[in-house]
């Protein structure tokens, strides 16, 4: 059965699934596409032209993949609202002035003149009517611990050889960001609720919720 149907998820909906590494936000995306006939918009790295020169020098590189990334996904967002929704997205393109480009700044990896032209940037192009925000944030959630057993368990090189205290600062950054975020309606979910990759079937309570919840969300608005 089609659960867009049976929980009368607009076919036009845009869903944006957020959260810090290892909470499951590309296993999230790709269930509920699945179970909603929707398309993914995934991020895509391997095209990035900055990624490597930023991990050899960050102060030098940081304003350049900032600014990447923010016309990559403003580019995306434009194209899934032409496309007429129907979407679900991994990651937002609000995690990066509200998180990456933030840190950077405060870490002094950024310099103030380029934290002030980028946000500047971004709210120019994003915090404005006429930008298409998602109808609804999925904030994927759980404990330090929890998340950091999930990475050891997925076993990628790179994430195994960083800091623990990276991924706390992560998670920290990442709780912050999401209590002050008003951007778009937000749906909290614990990691610890549900289990798609072990029980495919846990994923209509969620979309059962995605219901509830775009449906109080526009009674709210009228």
């Amino acid at each position: 059965m089609n659960l867009r149907n049976k929980y009368d998820i607009p076919s036009n909906a845009v869903i944006t699934v957020a959260g810090t590494v290892g909470v499951g936000k590309s296993t999230m995306t790709k269930a509920l596409a699945d179970a909603l006939g929707f398309r993914t918009s995934f991020e895509k790295v391997d095209t990035n032209p900055y990624l490597d020169r930023f991990y050899a020098d960050f102060e030098r590189w940081s304003f350049h993949l900032q600014i990447y990334f923010l016309a990559e996904r403003f580019k995306e967002q434009k194209k899934i609202f032409e496309y007429g929704g129907g979407f679900i997205q991994d990651r937002s393109i609000y995690e990066d002035t509200g998180i990456f480009a933030r840190m950077h700044y405060e870490k002094g990896t950024m310099a103030p003149v380029d934290y002030e032209t980028y946000t500047n940037l971004f709210d120019a192009m994003v915090m404005t009517p006429y930008f298409p925000h998602p109808n609804l944030l999925i904030y994927l959630e759980g404990s330090l611990d929890d998340i950091i057993s999930r990475i050891h368990e997925r076993g990628r090189p790179m994430e195994q050889q960083t800091p623990i205290s990276y991924w706390e600062e992560m998670h920290g950054r990442y709780e912050k960001w999401i209590n002050n975020f008003n951007a778009c309606p937000v749906l909290r979910l614990n990691i610890n609720e549900y289990d798609i990759m072990q029980d495919e079937s846990s994923i209509e309570p969620i979309i059962a919720k995605i219901s509830n919840f775009i449906r109080q969300t526009e009674l709210l608005k009228s």
